[in-house]
């Protein structure tokens, strides 16, 4: 695929977005998608390394209190004794754990730290992404296989920084971070629910949801 193909919908209408000092930005003209073209991805052995420094302990009340801005939302949307996936779940899973203190069973996926491939063969009423979408190299691949997964009217909750008009780009901290090579609009997030016929909820600027 050539570095300027959208990963989002696989369109060739893209243009460079913005440059900085460690890599170059584009935007897709269709789907409003932005991404770094893979040249700047970090090797599977840094991305492992940067994550191996973040402190997601589920102890940590500011953790739990950050999380619940997904998990009240999605308590909203799914039938009690529910089963789930948490795609993403991280070195230390901690919404897994929230939501199966509220009586739900959720299953981990995380390509390092809790490779599981049989959860690919299960199908669930709910999925977990936080802070997971804007790490993904081949976006469209993970997402598709995720929204799969899901039983009819199924939910897969998304926790991400959206990219609104109102950001300045170039100033943007959520960008700075190397391992951050996919950035969602709201345009962006309506082509996946026409893409996938499901129903688009835009929770706030950080969560979103969409149902099978």
């Amino acid at each position: 695929m050539p570095i300027d193909t959208c990963p989002l919908c696989n369109s060739n209408l893209t243009k460079s977005f913005h440059r900085d000092s460690y890599r170059e930005y584009f935007k897709c003209s269709d789907c409003d998608f932005v991404f770094v073209p893979i040249i700047y991805h970090l090797s599977e052995k840094d991305e492992r390394a940067r994550y191996d420094t973040h402190n997601n302990n589920p102890e940590d009340d500011r953790y739990r209190n950050f999380l619940s801005q997904l998990l009240d939302p999605l308590l909203e949307k799914i039938p009690k004794n529910a089963s789930g996936l948490d795609f993403g779940s991280g070195p230390g899973p901690t919404l897994s754990l929230m939501l199966e203190e509220c009586g739900y069973s959720v299953d981990l996926y995380d390509k390092f730290y809790a490779r599981n491939d049989v959860v690919f063969e299960k199908q669930y009423d709910f999925i977990t992404a936080s802070e997971v979408v804007e790490h993904l190299n081949q976006p469209i691949v993970e997402l598709n296989r995720l929204m799969s997964l899901l039983k009819s009217n199924g939910v897969l909750a998304i926790m991400t920084q959206i990219l609104t008009p109102q950001i300045d780009f170039e100033k943007w901290y959520y960008k700075n971070d190397p391992s951050h090579i996919g950035f969602f609009s709201e345009k962006a997030l309506s082509f996946l629910s026409k893409k996938w016929q499901a129903e688009l909820c835009v929770i706030s600027e950080r969560v979103v949801m969409f149902k099978k």
